[in-house]
């Protein structure tokens, strides 16, 4: 199938399905008139793509995922498929703890600007001076 085919039946634009393969994610054969033909594979290979992405995985990190799928029998590829995925389940858990702390001194700032408000809302009006 040609790229607009695997665009339809993936929900991925065209421009994604370049970028996979520039990545080396996604291969395509090419016809002799240079446009990329995609085997009905493709589309489970797109799905799983987007799945590793969906996991906040970057294309480097999924280049090292995929010979799992590729190689499903070979066990030093199981395991660097596993490290890997750790490795980045670890990476997500420290953003996650730096986004807590980052909410927490936010909603401090928060509170200080709610008694800010509060002691405004409450101060008597100046009084105006004539001149």
């Amino acid at each position: 199938m040609r790229i607009g085919e695997l665009s339809q039946r993936t929900g991925v634009s065209p421009r994604s399905l370049r970028y996979y393969e520039d990545q080396g994610l996604l291969t395509s054969s090419r016809s002799d008139a240079g446009q990329r033909h995609y085997s009905d594979a493709a589309v489970q290979r797109v799905s799983l793509i987007r799945q590793l992405f969906d996991a906040g995985m970057s294309s480097r990190v999924i280049a090292t995922v995929l010979p799992c799928v590729d190689i499903p029998d070979e066990l030093d590829v199981a395991e660097e498929t596993f490290t890997a995925m750790m490795r980045e389940r670890d990476r997500i858990d420290a953003d996650i703890a730096h986004l807590i702390e980052t909410r927490d001194a936010l909603d401090a700032l928060i509170r200080a600007n709610s008694r800010h408000r509060a002691e405004l809302s409450t101060a008597p009006e100046p009084v105006a001076q004539s001149t």
